[in-house]
């Protein structure tokens, strides 16, 4: 029986748009139940229409607060009723009560090998450091930013040409293969997390 899943994304959706490819390759045993985004003028949401796949808005602006925001989002993360989360490309922190409801069930791209650089700017940070390898790294969403236990990662050579666009475009082009990798394990039942190690069975 195929997962149930649900995507959450800010932006542009190249993340999303993989993972829709990769389904319609039946190479995720999965159906996409909605796109939730908590931005109006995501570019995200035509690739939804486009595959005909649900889309709930919760627009961050029209809340006074993340206090007010969080619950509407919770609410409709239960709604959905999906197997699995996938933050792809969603540009805000889940709170705890988010996390503590749906455990194991989140799904985080990154754009760098966890656990270096954390949060945002992942590229710049790579190269202020002057590191000689990134990439990006696919891991289980808990209560720490960018923490939670390791599923893949690909690795991406950093040139000494290099600025934050160009590694960036490299890394994303992993990031294409690597987090419709880790959603296929999971919905083949292949990921157990064992405290901080994600076994792939």
């Amino acid at each position: 029986m195929k997962k149930r899943i649900a995507v959450l994304a800010s932006g542009r959706g190249s993340n999303f748009q993989a993972i829709i490819e990769a389904m319609r390759r039946e190479q995720i045993p999965a159906t996409c139940v909605a796109l939730i985004t908590d931005n109006p003028e995501a570019f995200a949401i035509k690739r939804a229409e486009d595959a005909g796949i649900p889309v709930k808005i919760i627009d961050y602006s029209s809340f006074p607060s993340r206090e007010m925001y969080e619950p509407a989002l919770l609410a409709a993360m239960q709604k959905v009723n999906a197997d699995l989360f996938v933050l792809a490309g969603y540009m805000r922190i889940l709170g705890d009560d988010i996390v503590r409801a749906f455990p194991g069930k989140r799904m985080n791209i990154h754009p760098a090998l966890l656990p270096s650089f954390t949060g945002l700017h992942a590229q710049q940070q790579a190269l202020n450091h002057g590191v000689k390898v990134s990439g990006c790294t696919v891991h289980f969403v808990d209560e720490s930013l960018d923490c939670g236990p390791i599923i893949l990662q690909r690795c991406v050579t950093v040139r000494d040409e290099d600025d934050e666009d160009s590694l960036a475009e490299r890394i994303l082009k992993h990031e294409h293969q690597c987090l419709p990798e880790a959603i296929r394990l999971f919905c083949e039942g292949k990921l157990m997390i064992d405290g901080r190690i994600v076994r792939i069975l």
